[in-house]
Parts: structure tokens; sequence; C-alpha cells
């Protein structure tokens, strides 16, 4: 009996055996399969997660190209800063994060703010949570001493350095040049293509937008080897593919055709005024030696070199001031010209042959029309066409345009052969186009009227003609030139860090004004006459040494001014904005110079004194810089206009 017990165990056993070995045997598929799985099928993909854990890669930032000006002085370059990077998902909130906000010296709200926003990332399922990304930057020089210090206690914390936009000459030509911002997130998904990603800075304005594309360069990027808690550890052959780093790309330099002393000598002149512009073109080339604009801004506070509250008070000042410092007064401001446009009218009057320029029209103060007296500046007595362009008489040219048939069409048309009413194409800012109206514009505006008192205006550059400074000083130019207006040119060529030039840009041609030689010499010597003749409105401006011919003028801006007041005597924005256009030499001209000052009154009085010491100053540098290193010359005045080529993107 007790054999039969015993096989009947041994059988029980053996059935259970065989189920213990067939599940084992499936147990070995099971794993068998999932390590194919792993090793074949997933093989690839988990080699990469193994080797992000151990591998980093690091961006590397780039340098923005410098801007330089005629004579090589850096009107715009980068300062050394230092950014912070995290990875979200590996930051140790409860022992890692303490240590950091301490090492940094933040505020509660600081911190605070840092804490939501990574509390924001590291809650999605977005790539960011893995990626580094900027958490704070431009910290001081002594919180990156701290965080390097204790690297070891801070895993996944980089600092990396990085260049911040410096602007060397602060306010001075700040319109021209412009300014960096952080780019948003709507224009983020624009140039994320571009390689632009979170907490990139973009040129806003100026030069600095205009020629982002040259100026941006691209960074660079390096793979290094890190341990469990993120720490760099060397080596890495074999474990880091190949390329582990690719080295960033600077930007491009630019060398412009301002001239940086130029800009200084402007702000000097124009110290005692509280508003304006000021350009200073070469007539040979278009070319722009100097380009102001008042009041101006910093735009190292704009451009995020001392963090952000410093930017968002800069830009609460720049958009609350009532005189506008965000507005390039030279390009985006449209003024009536006022008695600036007068050469203009006479061109028009004697291409047309509508006027005999010997024969004398009667000023008495005042010409009645109609219903209306438009009034001059005084009794002027007899007036031929020399002295109503030397003296500026209004009456002169209301006779014009209300006796002689000089009507609006064709002093706009006059005006349009000299670019005005049109944008210069400079591509800089946003350029106001100006207007020149003709017959058929004022009577749409009016509601199908038109009142040849409309003409009378806009025969002495009042009502509704208005130009830019930059406009003006091309169409003096084509004026001192004997009628070329250039196309304006502010970026003289484009260059390598190492100085090699890439890409130099030649004067270019927008057209040959069709006008008699005889009859803009007839203007050349008014124009002349009305710098250095007594009777002259810009006589008493006259500098000892400047030779200059030109044009004061005075618009009108409201109907409140009293007749003769002084400015200085009416509330500022109700003041006359005062104009002075003209160029030097006034045989062989070498620059035209326009000046406006708002809401300054008189001409002669506050915009011409500007100008001449302008001029003085462009001819002492030229002296003191020789023929070829000087402004006078600039290594241009044997450079052949090409129409083929611009100074713009």
């Amino acid at each position: 009996m007790s054999l039969v017990v015993q096989r009947s165990d041994v059988s029980e056993f053996r059935r259970r055996f065989r189920w213990i070995a067939l599940a084992m045997a499936v147990l070995q598929l099971i794993l068998i399969g999932r390590l194919f799985q792993l090793q074949i099928i997933e093989g690839d993909d988990n080699k990469a997660i193994a080797r992000e854990n151990i591998v980093r890669r690091i961006t590397l930032a780039t340098t923005r190209g410098l801007i330089r000006d005629r004579g090589g002085k850096i009107l715009a370059a980068s300062r050394p800063s230092y950014n912070l990077y995290v990875v979200p998902e590996k930051m140790d909130m409860q022992g890692v994060w303490p240590k950091l906000v301490e090492y940094l010296g933040v505020g509660v709200d600081e911190r605070a703010r840092l804490e939501a926003l990574l509390t924001t990332i590291r809650a999605n399922d977005g790539p960011r949570k893995s990626q580094q990304i900027l958490l704070k930057e431009d910290i001081s020089r002594d919180a990156v001493a701290t965080l390097r210090t204790h690297d070891a206690e801070l895993p996944f914390v980089d600092v990396v350095p990085v260049p911040v936009r410096y602007y060397p000459y602060e306010e001075v030509g700040a319109h021209a040049l412009g300014y960096m911002v952080e780019v948003d997130a709507e224009k983020l998904n624009q140039l994320r293509s571009a390689g632009y990603v979170e907490g990139d800075r973009v040129g806003a304005t100026g030069i600095e937008r205009a020629w982002e594309s040259y100026l941006r360069g691209s960074r660079g990027w390096e793979k290094v080897l890190v341990d469990a808690k993120g720490r760099r550890r060397p080596g890495g052959e074999g474990i880091i593919e190949e390329p582990r780093r690719v080295d960033p790309i600077p930007g491009r330099d630019l060398r412009l055709t301002l001239d940086a002393d130029i800009q200084r000598a402007i702000d000097k002149a124009m110290r005692g005024e509280l508003a304006g512009g000021v350009a200073l073109i070469d007539v040979r080339t278009g070319r722009i030696i100097g380009l102001y604009s008042k009041p101006s801004y910093d735009p190292n506070a704009l451009s995020g070199g001392s963090g952000k509250q410093v930017i968002r008070d800069a830009f609460r000042r720049l958009y609350s001031d009532p005189l506008k410092p965000a507005l390039d007064k030279t390009i985006s401001g449209a003024y009536p010209p006022g008695s600036t446009f007068k050469p203009f009218t006479a061109l028009a009057a004697l291409e047309k042959g509508l006027i005999d320029p010997r024969q004398a029209t009667n000023c008495r103060g005042a010409l009645t029309f109609g219903k209306r007296t438009f009034r001059c500046t005084h009794v002027h007595g007899p007036v031929d066409l020399h002295q109503g362009i030397a003296e500026s008489c209004n009456v002169y040219f209301y006779r014009l345009a209300a006796e002689l048939g000089v009507g609006m069409d064709v002093i706009a048309e006059m005006g349009q052969r000299f670019g005005l009413g049109a944008r210069t194409g400079l591509g800089v800012n946003a350029e106001a186009a100006g207007r020149m109206p003709t017959r058929a514009w004022m009577t749409l505006r009016n509601k199908g009227q038109f009142r040849l008192g409309f003409g009378l205006n806009a025969a002495i550059g009042q009502g509704a003609t208005t130009v830019t400074v930059l406009q003006l000083a091309l169409a003096y130019a084509a004026l001192a030139n004997g009628g070329t207006l250039y196309q304006p040119q502010i970026v003289r060529a484009v260059e390598t860090s190492a100085g090699t030039v890439v890409q130099e840009f030649a004067p270019r041609v927008r057209r040959q004004i069709d006008v008699s030689p005889e009859n803009l010499s007839l203007v050349q010597k008014a124009l002349y006459a009305g710098v250095n003749s007594e009777e002259g409105t810009a006589f008493k401006a006259r500098v000892l040494g400047v030779d200059m011919a030109g044009k004061t003028g005075t618009a009108q801006v409201s109907h409140k001014l009293a007749r003769g007041a002084e400015a200085e005597r009416v509330w500022y924005f109700n003041r006359e904005h005062a104009w002075f256009a003209g160029y030097s030499p006034s045989r062989a001209p070498e620059v035209a110079v326009v000046v406006l000052v708002e809401h300054g009154g008189a001409g002669g009085k506050h915009a011409a004194p500007v100008a001449f010491e302008v001029v003085r100053a462009y001819n002492e540098l030229a002296r003191e810089r020789g023929p070829r290193a000087g402004v006078n010359n600039a290594g241009n005045a044997r450079t052949q206009p090409k129409p083929d080529r611009g100074g713009s993107p």
C-alpha cells in the first residue's frame, strides 16, 4: 500500500512540475519578447533616452554685429551679461530651489513670480518642462560668483554668458539707431522657424530693426556629459554623438554714413530747444551725415540691460511725454514747411513761363482776396522774384497763385519732382509721406468745394502742404547739386567682425529733375541773398567763416497765434514751427542742412543759428581730419552714382 501512495505523490508532483515548467516557459517567452522589444524594436529610442540622461545640449549665444559710424566709431555694441537657465522638470523645489533664490538675492515678490513660472511649466505636458528655460537675465557679477562657487549644490542650473546691447552715445542719434526688445509670444510664432526662441531680443526700431537679419547672427550649441545630479563630467568619447559642438556665427557689422561727431555737434546746437529735427546730407551722394530727433530716449534703458522694471518705467515716460520723444521727427513727422517751400513755388512759375523774374510786385503788408486778407510779415514795397525769396515776401507769392496762374496743381507737380509728398524709401523707421495737395484732393477733402485761397496758402508752404525734415533736406540737396535727386543712404557697407567688407552700397539716383539751369540759377542766387544780404531773413544768424545759402521758414500751426506775437509769450503748442533749409558752401556745395524747431517761433531766430553751428562743426571736423579722413570728403567725392544698388535691405 505504501508503494501505491508513493506513486500517487510522484504523479501529482510531476503534474504540478509540468504546470510550473509551462509557467516558467511562458514567463521566459514574455521576458525574451520584452527584451526583444526594448533592445531591437525600441532600441534606438531607449538609447536616446539613456543618452539624454547623461548628455545635455547647452546653447551658445551669438554676438550681435556692431554698428559703426563712417569713421569707425562704435555706435552700438554688446556688453557682457549673464543669464540664468534651469530645467523645470529637474528642479528640486524643496532642496535646490531655496538655495538658488538665496544665492540670487531675489526679493519676495520676484521669488513668487519665478516659482509661479516654474510651477506652470512643470504642470504642462509640453516639451518646455524638459528643456532649458531662461529664468533670470542680466544677473549681478556677485550672484554669478556665488552660483559658480556653489555649482555642485545646484544641479540642472546653468549660468550662460550672453551679450546685451549697449549704446555708448545714449540719447544722441537714438531714433536712427533704434533699440532692442524681447520677442513676444505672437512675434515668436512668426520667427521660430528662423531660429528665434523665448527670451531672444530683436530690433524694434531704426537700423536695429531694418537690418536685423544682418546684425543677428546665429547661435551655436555644445553637448556635455553630466552625472545624475546634472553636474558636468569630463570625457564623453563614444557616448556623445558627433558633432559635439557647433560654434555660434557672429552677426555682420554695419558701417553707417552717419558721423558720431556731427551727431554730437547737432545735439549741442539744439540744446536750447525743446523739440525738433535736423538732417545733414552730402549733396553729391545722398548719404546722410547727421540725422537727429529731439527729444530722444536712452536705448540702453529700453533694450533690457538693466532689467524689466527699468524697461517698463522707460516706456511709461516715453509715451506720457507730450513732446512725443518716441516719434522720429526727421522721418515720421510731417510738418508745414512754411517759407522754405517758396523756392519750389518760384521754380514752378519759372518753368511754366508764367512770370518775369525781374517784374516787381508792390507789397503793402497784405493781400485782400475775396473776403479774406492774406498777410505778409511786414511791408516790403516793390519786390521781384529775387527779393521775394531772399526777404520772404508772402505777398509776392500770393500774387503768383492769385493772379498769374500758378495754381495748386502746378505747385504740387514741382514739389513732387523734388521728392516732396512721397516717402524717401530710407527704410529705417515708419516714414510719413508728407502731402503735396492738388486741386482735386482739396475739392474732395472739402466736400466738393474748392476755394482759390487754398492755392495762396500752398504757394507759401502752408495749408495742407506738409513735408518731412529728410524730404526737405534731399530737395535742397537737389537744388544745390543742379537737379539730381538721390535716394537717401544711411548704411555705407556690411562688414565681417574682422572688418572685411562683405557688401558696399554705392549712391543711388532716384531721378534727374528736368529743370532749366537758368531758372535754377535764379533760385540759387536768391537763396544766397537770403543769408548774405542785409535784407535776408537769415542774415543775422550768419557765423564767421561759414559760407551758406538758404531759406528760413516760420510755419503757422494755430489760428490762435496773434500776428507779430513773440513765440515765448504764446502757449507752446500754439507757437509756429521754426525752419531753416540750405546748403554749404554756396558754390560747389557739399552738404545740405535742414533744421526744424517744433513750436520754436521765427525760423531766422531759432532754426538758422542751429544750422550755422552744425555746418561750422562740419567744416572744423573736415579741417582736423584732412582731405582723406575728413567728413568733408569721406571717400565719396569721386564715387559715381549707380542706379541699380541701394542702402536698404
